[in-house]
């Protein structure tokens, strides 16, 4: 299973320069998890860039593989992951539902890098 963190799927569908690193994951949709706050950070991102219908369309897409549900143990779990590793909130939520299911996390997120069961690959210089 995959987890994508957000920054990797805004990576991806605005084609930006490390956008290869995360097909794999994204488009294997039987494969991959979608935790709540993904959707959230997601949909804001491309709510602001391309505006409500391409939002929409975004987040249509996404849930078609498996929405996880940020619920109470989810959120100690973090809350212990952010502490531990002094990740942000959404950064540690994710994390946990990787964790929490057993999947790799793909991300371009330094705070990531070398831990366990994440595929980093440093965000790339835009031409």
């Amino acid at each position: 299973m995959n987890v994508v963190d957000s920054s990797a799927w805004i990576e991806y569908l605005e084609d930006g320069p490390g956008a290869d690193h995360f097909a794999e994951p994204i488009e294997t949709i039987d494969q991959r998890l979608v935790p709540t706050i993904v959707l959230y950070e997601v949909f804001k991102q491309t709510l602001r860039t391309r505006g409500e219908k391409e939002a929409h369309n975004v987040v249509v897409a996404m849930q078609q593989s498996t929405v996880v549900d940020i619920d109470a143990s989810l959120v100690l779990a973090a809350a212990r992951i952010s502490r531990d590793l002094g990740l942000a909130m959404a950064d540690s939520l994710i994390l946990t539902v990787a964790r929490a299911h057993g999947a790799t996390l793909w991300t371009q997120e330094d705070d990531f890098a070398g831990l366990p069961d994440v595929r980093y690959f440093a965000k790339a210089a835009s031409s």
